[in-house]
């Protein structure tokens, strides 16, 4: 079975100057997804998408391969979902497709080789998802309300038919992606062009950093003294 991950590490960071290459315990941030990607018992093949040169010669000098991104594919309102259909389409002129796509974004530098594996072994073992990915829950709630940036409130049921508390069967578990794993097959992936299908399974595990800002380097710097 192939299985390629793709890290998408373009040069440009809003956030964080040249955040992909930061170091962070000596180690550009980047190399942690690689070495990540690398030591998976499932991934078979690990690319980085960039259009930067340091950041490619760091991602080959760390042992993944490298698909050299266009520059109107580097930009700060670029998604992710293109750069990956891009990376796919380059490989697929090799003669190469995978069975398994997993998205590895390099901002969760946490996320080891065993993460992956643990994540695919839920994914594998829920046969009715067409896709996977992993996050944290952050609550609970019975709350049906939506509220938009405009202030707009959105109804999620019937109000006018409301239950009284006592008689609700449901409670709602609050899920937040943490952006550590996305997988999905290759036919998915070209079917919905995104990397969370129609069906997917959540991958629940503890809060995984994603780094956004200088704070969030200090936090898994600490994180990795802490675990040596």
């Amino acid at each position: 079975m192939e299985i390629l991950a793709i890290i998408p590490a373009r040069g440009g960071s809003k956030g964080i100057k040249r955040k992909n290459v930061k170091l962070l315990k000596g180690k550009p941030l980047v190399a942690y997804s690689i070495e990540a990607g690398l030591s998976s018992k499932y991934v078979t093949r690990t690319v980085v998408s960039t259009e930067d040169s340091e950041i490619k010669e760091v991602s080959l000098n760390f042992g993944a391969e490298v698909v050299d991104r266009p520059n109107e594919l580097a930009q700060d309102k670029t998604k992710t979902a293109p750069v990956m259909y891009h990376t796919l389409k380059e490989l697929e002129k090799t003669g190469y497709k995978p069975d398994y796509v997993v998205l590895l974004q390099p901002t969760c530098p946490l996320r080891d080789g065993n993460y992956i594996d643990k994540a695919f072994n839920f994914f594998f073992e829920n046969d009715w998802a067409d896709s996977c990915f992993s996050g944290h829950t952050i609550g609970t709630t019975h709350a049906k309300w939506s509220i938009g940036k405009s202030g707009k409130l959105n109804s999620l049921y019937d109000y006018h038919k409301r239950p009284r508390r006592q008689d609700e069967a449901e409670h709602y578990e609050m899920i937040r992606e943490n952006g550590a794993f996305y997988a999905l097959s290759y036919e998915n992936f070209m079917r919905y062009e995104d990397f969370i299908g129609n069906n997917p399974c959540v991958y629940l595990t503890d809060f995984v950093v994603d780094i956004d800002f200088e704070q969030d380097f200090d936090e898994v710097e600490n994180k990795l003294n802490e675990n040596n």
